[in-house]
């Protein structure tokens, strides 16, 4: 079974199964897949090991992040062989000189094949803090170094597995309006913005050097409400925000409790609520209505 091979921050592992559910008891008819905020790819993994659609589309506006994916899709041997050379060099290391090392391989900026450039990014995912993923204003990876002692930096088996869910699926790095105009009515779209900040110590939209501000909120608004006209079910998740829920009025809103643990304090790791935002009740003429909880207004 193929699963994600990236930490991200926001990832949907928990909350796929809602989705997976929502579309099973409603019978929703996925012919084509999209999902333009791609991330780790939860969302999608638990679809494709189930079957639910015929084509796939995904996608990110981060172009590191999708190089890595079509990497791991049509040359996964050599992704395998670069990352092994890493993690070697990385553990053999006594614990005092790993950071070090993980300066060093931050800062090379112009990997020359593809595959090393991706056994970087994945290398920096695992023995980051955290697992974060962040740029600075010059797209360059700039978290620090973590605090592990015996990462799992190769999943050879992972990988291997995570290559051939990817077979045959389309991979680009667009942006989410022009990935979204593609989607039809027999289609399925899942939206996974970075989410709008609960407070201003909570800002995390860096993915990419342009960031995700209140403006791409709004934009994002208006994809949606597009591919509603359009008749495209489409579940979009944020978080449970006022802005948010001003935006999307009149459509069904579910509260989901999502534990998160980006936070540096383990005590400050509560869950708190997210929002899955769904049309599927003004396009029920492709599929069933939705139990995604009451209407918020």
């Amino acid at each position: 079974m193929a699963k994600p091979f990236l930490k991200w921050a926001g990832g949907k592992g928990k909350l796929a199964p809602l989705i997976v559910d929502c579309l099973d008891q409603h019978s929703i008819p996925i012919r084509r897949y999209h999902e333009p905020f791609l991330g780790g790819g939860s969302v999608f993994f638990a679809l494709q090991e189930l079957s639910l659609f015929q084509d796939a589309f995904i996608g990110d506006g981060n172009p590191n992040l999708i190089a890595t994916y079509q990497v791991i899709r049509d040359d996964v041997a050599s992704i395998i062989a670069a990352l092994a050379t890493l993690s070697r060099q990385y553990l053999m290391l006594e614990e005092s000189k790993r950071p070090v090392f993980y300066y060093q391989v931050r800062d090379r900026r112009r990997p020359r094949m593809p595959s090393t450039k991706a056994a970087r990014l994945l290398f920096l995912n695992k023995t980051c803090y955290n697992g974060l993923y962040r740029v600075n204003s010059q797209g360059h990876f700039n978290v620090p170094h973590g605090r592990h002692k015996r990462p799992r930096i190769l999943d050879r088996a992972g990988l291997q597995e995570a290559s051939k869910a990817l077979t045959n699926v389309t991979i680009e790095a667009l942006d989410f309006e022009e990935a979204c105009n593609r989607a039809q009515s027999e289609d399925f779209v899942y939206l996974d913005p970075p989410y709008q900040p609960l407070s201003e110590t909570s800002v995390f939209t860096s993915y990419t050097r342009d960031g995700f501000g209140i403006e791409e909120q709004y934009r994002l608004r208006e994809v949606f409400e597009n591919l509603t006209a359009r008749g495209v079910p489409t579940l979009l998740s944020n978080s449970d925000h006022p802005l948010i829920r001003d935006l999307y009025k009149g459509y069904y809103l579910q509260e989901v409790p999502m534990g998160r643990n980006i936070n540096s304090k383990a005590t400050q790791r509560s869950a708190i609520n997210e929002l899955l935002i769904s049309n599927l009740e003004q396009t029920k003429n492709v599929g069933g209505s939705p139990s995604l909880g009451s209407a918020r207004t």
